[in-house]
């Protein structure tokens, strides 16, 4: 499952992932929303139980039948909400939790009866964050972290009942990047000189460090091994260093500068990533240095979304749509 945009549209895409073919297809009007950048679609459409679910960045909500694109239903829940668009729109995608489909919507976050789009809870008007809904379970029940525009907060999944929140306040208000949850601790990080923290949350929010070594701007770090691996800067620098820093401390452990900034994901030990400029480089995840196993020069053009790795083969795309399928499976 895929978006873009063209001719004034939004559109969802189901691609068959053998041999690329647009299985189905549903495109409905939507603005460019290019002020900024190129513009275009941002959340990534959610799976599960045979259903696909979408979030555009004005707040449209669609949930399709997987297997053939039909609309089960659909709604704006900006509209009905009157929560404010941020500036970038929408960002995160929906998560699915035990019958509900949480936005990131509001300040702090929206939830939807998965089989026909009721509004269950919803927070306030003011600007979400650009994050994708986290869940965890604690003592059997489930809670939610998310971004606002300015912090990181945690509500109850079933209510919306605020747990928690971390003042984190960022130029233009982006929190684009996921938290990352070991235990009662929380990494958070930010670009636009933000910078990062780890926090140990509870009955009350203590910061453990803060520093700006990892200062993610779109790209969320993968923590592998106690370790974080990601981008420090800005995705229109094309001096971004690629960085580990030792998730307990905030120590950095080493950085490399040949590859400029770009998006990761982590599988096997191995690092898997695609840079801004299209070169998709394999290396192993260790503390010690940026050891590089294998790197190609597969896309052109400017490539923001992270790679994906399945059923051994890795996609990837840029902004302008086109979609590559690399198989890895070996011999």
């Amino acid at each position: 499952m895929t978006t873009g945009h063209a001719n004034k549209s939004d559109t969802v895409f189901c691609i068959n992932a053998t041999d690329g073919k647009v299985i189905w297809k549903h495109s409905y009007p939507a603005e460019l929303g290019d002020k900024y950048y190129e513009g275009g679609t941002s959340g990534t459409p959610t799976v599960e139980g045979g259903k696909v679910y979408q979030l555009s960045r004005w707040g449209n909500v669609f949930c399709y039948e997987a297997s053939s694109g039909e609309i089960i239903w659909e709604k704006n829940v900006q509209k009905e909400s009157g929560a404010k668009i941020p500036d970038w729109g929408f960002g995160g995608s929906p998560l699915v939790l035990d019958g509900l489909l949480i936005l990131n919507v509001g300040s702090g976050g929206m939830a939807l009866d998965k089989k026909n789009g009721k509004i269950m809870w919803q927070s306030g008007k003011e600007s979400a964050g650009y994050s994708t809904p986290l869940p965890i379970n604690r003592g059997g029940e489930d809670f939610v972290i998310l971004s606002s525009g300015n912090s990181y907060l945690e509500v109850n999944a079933k209510t919306g009942a605020k747990i928690w929140e971390f003042p984190w306040s960022t130029r233009y208000d982006v929190n684009a990047t996921d938290p990352i949850v070991s235990g009662s601790q929380v990494f958070i990080s930010t670009g636009y000189n933000k910078g990062c923290a780890l926090i140990k949350v509870g009955s009350d929010v203590q910061t453990v460090w803060q520093n700006k070594e990892l200062k993610n701007q779109l790209a969320t770090s993968v923590l592998i091994d106690g370790h974080l691996y990601g981008f420090d800067g800005n995705n229109t620098d094309s001096r971004s260093p690629f960085k580990c820093v030792e998730f307990a401390t905030g120590a950095l452990k080493w950085q490399d500068v040949s590859i400029g900034p770009g998006a990761h994901m982590v599988a096997d030990g191995k690092l898997i990533v695609l840079t801004g400029k299209g070169e998709l480089i394999v290396a192993q995840a260790s503390p010690q240095k940026f050891e590089v196993i294998s790197r190609a020069q597969v896309l052109t053009g400017r490539c923001w979304s992270a790679p994906v790795l399945a059923n051994g083969r890795i996609y990837c795309r840029n902004s302008t749509g086109d979609v590559i399928c690399l198989d890895v499976r070996g011999k």
